[in-house]
């Protein structure tokens, strides 16, 4: 019997419109996590985050949970899911109890969180976040931790995140579909945001912009907590269809040429660098400068950031922006795209990075790993260790197996010379 002993596992799952993520990570002794295993898988059964075709989606989960699992040496049962899409909404609330023992104690915030979430909500929505804003204690306000702090009455902000049921149970059913079962829900951008924020940033006021395939999804930060999310109907795709469209090549290839040599300003090409454009229907390749390619670009990123400052302004927040806004996600690795940010939001750009990972750290430091990394965080955060099996122990080695029949060779050969000595 094997003594081999399966380190603290959290999984990953993020279901995008482009391709699903499937990620694995150990916990190791300072609780770190160690990225031991990635795989993706192309998407084609995802719409702005609702689900359009099942068995495209749950084929392209098991394909991403597949390889994985084979880079990890771990077969995963369970997983933690990103949630995202138009059907999510938000909203604020407020509760208040009386203090039982004149002192706050954890059962005290545990109680005015249940009042605070005591709100009407549709019977075709479900709650999927209720993230603590401020307390309050008797005339004292804008309290982060209340536990010890004397008075008779306590109060609490809250920021209720919650989605559409049917388009929640649909992701459900393409999971289950695929073999995994859910440990838990994290609103996307809220991953996105625990993968590349710091601690100050949440505090003096952020924005985080994950801009995926088929949409944007926002976070913003005040005071070190969520005070707003929100969802934008556009997205990488955009970018990859008018490339299409403006240069006559197959999305494929568009999808390409934008990931390799796309700009979102036209002004920071060299006017005189060539690349080459694949025909569609079998027409030959052609030549175009670079230039031309970043002209097609550069409307659709303006008007994609000009949407996006205008849901800042209608959150009523830039404002409190000290730390600016933070882009990630796969489109916002667009070459020009955070300088191009800073000249419509006017406020600091930068671009989110996952930090504070181990293991396949070059594979996973990238924008488009953000919300992946960040479910990992959430799972290590909540003790949401999942069942994982060692494939060492499904399956017997090979190398063992020849090197057993070598032995039992060797035996029947020795026997045998002995016989007919």
């Amino acid at each position: 019997m094997s003594n081999f002993k399966i380190p603290n596992i959290v999984a990953g799952l993020d279901i995008g419109s482009s391709k699903v993520t499937f990620i694995i990570g150990s916990i190791n002794e300072e609780s770190k996590i160690e990225v031991i295993g990635i795989g993706t898988a192309v998407n084609s059964g995802i719409r702005q985050g609702s689900v359009v075709n099942i068995e495209a989606t749950t084929d392209a989960i098991r394909k991403a949970r597949e390889e994985a699992e084979l880079m990890s040496g771990y077969r995963i049962e369970e997983v933690m899911v990103a949630v995202s899409g138009a059907h999510i909404k938000s909203f604020d609330s407020k509760g208040m109890v009386a203090i039982k023992t004149k002192e706050v104690t954890k059962l005290d915030i545990d109680r005015v969180i249940e009042a605070a979430k005591a709100v009407a909500v549709p019977t075709d929505r479900v709650v999927l976040h209720v993230i603590p804003r401020e307390y309050k204690v008797d005339a004292q306000e804008r309290i982060l931790d209340p536990v010890g702090m004397s008075g008779v009455r306590l109060e609490a902000s809250v920021h209720i995140v919650t989605g559409n049921q049917i388009a929640i149970n649909n992701n459900l059913k393409c999971i289950e579909k695929a073999g995994l079962k859910v440990v838990g829900m994290v609103l996307d951008q809220l991953a996105s945001a625990f993968a590349v924020l710091s601690e100050d940033e949440k505090n003096l006021g952020v924005c985080v912009v994950d801009i995926g395939a088929g949409s944007c999804h926002l976070v913003y930060f005040q005071n070190g907590s969520v005070a707003h999310t929100s969802a934008i109907p556009v997205g990488g795709q955009y970018f990859t269809h008018d490339i299409a469209i403006g240069l006559r090549t197959p999305q494929l290839a568009a999808e390409e040429l934008k990931k390799r040599y796309g700009c979102a300003m036209a002004s920071l090409m060299d006017s005189a660098e060539m690349i080459e454009v694949e025909g569609v229907g079998g027409r030959k390749p052609r030549s175009i400068l670079r230039k031309d390619l970043a002209d097609v670009i550069e409307p659709r990123a303006e008007e994609t950031l000009q949407l996006i400052y205008q849901d800042m302004q209608n959150s009523g927040l830039v404002s409190t922006l000290g730390s600016g806004v933070v882009l990630t996600g796969g489109a916002s690795q667009l070459h020009g795209f955070v300088e191009m940010s800073e000249f419509v939001f006017d406020v600091p750009v930068r671009l989110g990075i996952p930090q504070g990972i181990g293991g396949l750290n070059d594979v996973v430091k990238s924008a488009a790993c953000a919300t992946s990394v960040g479910l990992l965080q959430f799972a290590r955060n909540q003790k949401k260790f999942v069942k994982a099996v060692s494939l060492k122990s499904e399956n017997k080695n090979p190398l063992s197996d020849k090197l057993g029949v070598e032995k039992i060779s060797h035996k029947v050969r020795n026997f045998f010379d002995n016989l007919f000595e």
